[in-house]
């Protein structure tokens, strides 16, 4: 008995994958069918990076079509790619770069930084290219976090060539000036040197640029979503009330400008106790959760106020490399794997497909 690419199709349309919720041929994830006889191999494409699932959504498509009788030999080839996704209308993307994600919170010391960071590492530690531009012109924090010092080197004079650490490219501030120099700038300044970090950055074909932005809801912020291809946000918030007040200024910032929420997440969700266990809820409870509600945006994961957390990025060592095995990095990476399909799932960007038209006289 040989099949037929239909019998194999319908078959594989009964099993979902556990990061979208959706089958692989309704969402055009599976490619290729080839059948010799009793035996199919078929390729899988994720529009998410996803290394560490690979294997697991190969066995699945593969005991589908094992219990199908008088099967053979089913080989299954799973592979990612990101493709670059709509922008706000009439800005162009940026060379090199697919999609940039800002990641945003309304009040400072709520940890976007740190999620920022993490993050990034995440996407990169599932096989994505990506970049972590520190946009916080006032208070650079990602260069302690990513354990990096000296200076950006450039082949022109004019662009600079990313800094690298845990596998990322990385662009702040904090690498041009020094540690203890205080950034005693009006907004047009800040919003100049913002620009000039994003684009004048020799990014090399990056999947995702993080942008860590400042908190609130200013000059820089107002920049990146007006002047700068964003293709989603993330908020970060904390449960407490007055963080959750500012968070929402935030969040219908972008709403504002049409730049799509790819939900919320709720930091220091509650405090485990490292002597006796206790687990005790500081900033209280069910914050994210609301205001996720409210938007009708996911709620992305929630992390708890961890001592572990801050002493690997003070060390400049965060925790998704530091402890890649670890409940913590797994919270973060969850996350990452959601903020990547809900991207994938938007619409893509066509832009690079249409020729420019040029009107000559003649």
């Amino acid at each position: 008995m040989s099949f037929t690419e239909h019998a194999i199709s319908a078959a594989l349309a009964t099993i979902i994958d556990p990061n979208t919720g959706k089958d692989f041929v309704s969402t055009r994830g599976l490619k290729q069918i080839k059948i010799d006889g009793n035996n199919v191999s078929l390729d899988i494409e994720l529009g998410y990076p996803a290394k560490s699932q690979f294997a697991r959504i190969a066995k699945l498509l593969s005991d589908a079509l094992h219990a199908l009788p008088e099967m053979g030999k089913v080989e299954v080839n799973v592979v990612s790619k990101v493709v670059p996704h709509a922008v706000q209308r009439g800005i162009k993307l940026i060379p090199k770069v697919k999609n940039i994600i800002a990641i945003a919170s309304g009040k400072g010391g709520v940890g976007k930084s740190t999620t920022a960071v993490n993050l990034a590492l995440a996407l990169a530690a599932e096989g994505a290219t990506v970049g972590l531009l520190d946009a916080d012109i006032y208070g650079p924090s990602q260069p302690q976090m990513l354990g990096l010092s000296g200076r950006p080197e450039t082949t022109d004079g004019k662009s600079l060539e990313p800094m690298r650490a845990h596998g990322l490219q990385a662009m702040s501030i904090g690498f041009l000036v020094d540690q203890e120099t205080p950034m005693v700038w009006r907004g047009p300044m800040v919003t100049q040197a913002l620009q000039q970090l994003l684009n004048d950055t020799r990014w090399k074909d990056l999947d995702y640029l993080i942008v860590d932005m400042p908190p609130g809801t200013g000059d820089i912020q107002l920049t990146l979503a007006q002047q700068v291809p964003v293709t989603g946000a993330v908020i970060v918030t904390t449960p407490q009330d007055i963080a959750l007040l500012d968070a929402r200024k935030g969040l219908k910032m972008f709403e504002k400008v049409g730049v799509p929420i790819l939900g919320i997440v709720e930091n220091m969700s509650m405090h485990i106790c490292s002597n006796c266990g206790h687990a005790e809820e500081i900033f209280g409870s069910g914050g994210g959760a609301r205001m996720a509600a409210d938007y009708s945006v996911e709620l992305l994961g929630q992390l708890p106020l961890d001592m572990a957390i801050r002493q690997q990025v003070d060390s400049g060592c965060p925790t998704v490399v530091a402890d890649p095995d670890g409940r913590v990095a797994e919270i973060y990476k969850t996350i990452a794997r959601r903020v990547a399909v809900k991207l994938a799932e938007q619409a893509k960007d066509h832009s690079a497909k249409f020729p420019t038209i040029k009107i000559q006289n003649t």
